[in-house]
């Protein structure tokens, strides 16, 4: 079995589904017994949230806000040729939920989760209802259904333990030959509530039913070629990285780079089941395989990088010789639910980044109770990341030089002594060209990716890692 994931974009259009069933008919036909997820229709998903936050207004007219849904999903249906009221219990429930929010003139996270996941639910109908139509015995299913059971966070759920025994259970029992549509990004919690897993959850799904099945491998199918060595809306001459470590995609993952949720990796790599990052528009090209183990000789691996960040310097004469002051700051982040990037401290101060979609007006009120603070924003985070950092001598200097040499001053600067990276702090009208004069220094001629150091990367992978895992959570 294979877990194909497909993303957004790979799902917006009727022309892009039908790219989507080409590829599922495909790795049917080769005996892969593909298990499908899929994203909201690119753009669904913010759709349905403005139309909640919509519904909030006195007088809003309902159908009216759930017309422009409706119409998106009508064209794509009408250009697949299928039935064109397979959506009319979801949009009916999806208005009563939406006039709901307006009766109470409240919407909670608990309601915001719920309107989210219709984006999911659509889409799963919409290339199930296609696939049967072309002659593949495929179903739709909710991932709740499987087994996905959640704690109550809700914006950021959290599955429990048990949902890898409760997802083999479930799948178990489908009959043979089947070829499951199921959503991403959505779960339950024990009590019946619907919850999301957070924006891009849908690759943490895919990841999760994967480990949960002992799959042979997860294919997270998107519209780019797989990791990239940088951004190539910055640089329009990055290319895709053939293999990357668990580690290194992890990093990657969470310091920017888009390809992947940040916490698809771990079921994966609980399971040592490789991951496969694919072009929906570009099936052909072989993406990026991503294993336990790469022997790859090179510096870098990729450059990432993240905009709107806020840098929070927290200084107090108070930390010098003192215990306990580290201990006060980060239970008050605890207490606020606010994530730390990038940390740096010495005697007397400790700063860190912290990404701008979290509110910290009140966190940063109590932590001057106690210390002098100063938040700065148009800030931007620039991470090297690669197994080179922490083995090769010189990394280190050279990033400092490139941007040195170019009269970008470097803020704040972190790496911990196992870290696959080493992220910097600079101004976010900096950062365009200091990512480029980076890739540029260790990606260009002579610096790039050798194909005999790919090939030694995959002859080098245990031959179990392609092996279906038959381990228990």
């Amino acid at each position: 079995m294979i877990v194909m994931k497909f993303g957004g974009t790979s799902v917006g259009s009727a022309g892009s589904i039908r790219g989507v069933i080409d590829i599922i008919r495909q790795a049917a036909n080769s005996g892969k017994d593909p298990f499908v997820v899929v994203s909201a229709v690119s753009g669904v998903t913010d759709m349905l949230l403005a139309a909640a936050r919509s519904s909030l207004g006195k007088g809003s007219s309902v159908k009216g806000i759930v017309g422009g849904i409706e119409r998106k999903h009508a064209d794509i249906i009408s250009g697949l040729g299928i039935a064109p009221d397979i959506l009319l219990e979801d949009l009916a429930e999806l208005e009563k939920v939406l006039y709901g929010i307006w009766l109470v003139r409240e919407i909670t996270a608990r309601t915001t989760d719920y309107v989210a996941s219709f984006g999911e639910c659509m889409s799963s109908r919409i290339v199930a209802a296609y696939a049967k139509k072309c002659g593949l015995n495929a179903k739709e299913f909710n991932a709740y259904d499987l087994g996905m059971i959640t704690d109550s966070n809700f914006g950021s759920a959290e599955i429990l333990p048990s949902t890898y025994e409760a997802i083999a259970a479930a799948v178990e029992k489908m009959p043979s030959g089947t070829i499951p549509v199921v959503t991403g990004f959505v779960g339950k919690t024990s009590e019946g509530e619907v919850t999301t897993l957070g924006r891009g959850g849908s690759d943490y799904t895919a990841s999760i039913f994967g480990a949960a099945l002992g799959a042979e491998e997860i294919q997270i199918w998107t519209d780019a070629d797989g990791v990239m060595t940088a951004d190539p809306k910055l640089v329009p001459g990055a290319s895709t990285v053939p293999v990357v470590s668990f580690e290194e995609a992890s990093e990657l993952a969470y310091f920017g780079a888009k390809v992947l949720h940040p916490k698809t990796i771990l079921p994966a790599m609980s399971r040592n089941i490789p991951v496969r990052v694919l072009n929906t528009f570009n099936p052909h090209n072989g993406g990026t395989l991503i294993l336990r183990e790469v022997d790859a000789k090179r510096d870098v691996t990729a450059i990432t990088c993240k905009k709107d960040v806020y840098v929070v310097n927290i200084n107090s004469l108070r930390m010098l010789l003192a215990y306990g002051f580290l201990n006060r700051v980060f239970r008050l982040f605890e207490e606020f639910s606010v994530p730390v990037d990038l940390i740096a401290t010495s005697e007397v101060n400790v700063s860190m980044t912290i990404e701008k979609n979290f509110d910290i007006s009140q966190l940063v009120e109590r932590l001057k109770e106690f210390a002098d603070v100063r938040v700065m924003s148009d800030r931007a985070s620039i991470s090297l990341v690669g197994r080179g950092i922490k083995s090769v001598p010189g990394v280190g200097g050279r990033m400092f030089s490139t941007l040195g040499n170019r009269g970008i001053n470097v803020e704040m600067a972190s790496q911990s002594y196992s870290d696959v990276n080493l992220s910097v702090v600079v101004k976010e009208d900096q950062l365009e060209e200091a990512v480029r004069a980076l890739h540029s220094e260790f990606f260009g001629a002579g610096n790039g990716l050798a194909a005999e150091a790919v090939a030694s990367a995959v002859a080098a992978a245990p031959k179990g890692a392609y092996l279906r895992s038959r381990q228990k959570n």
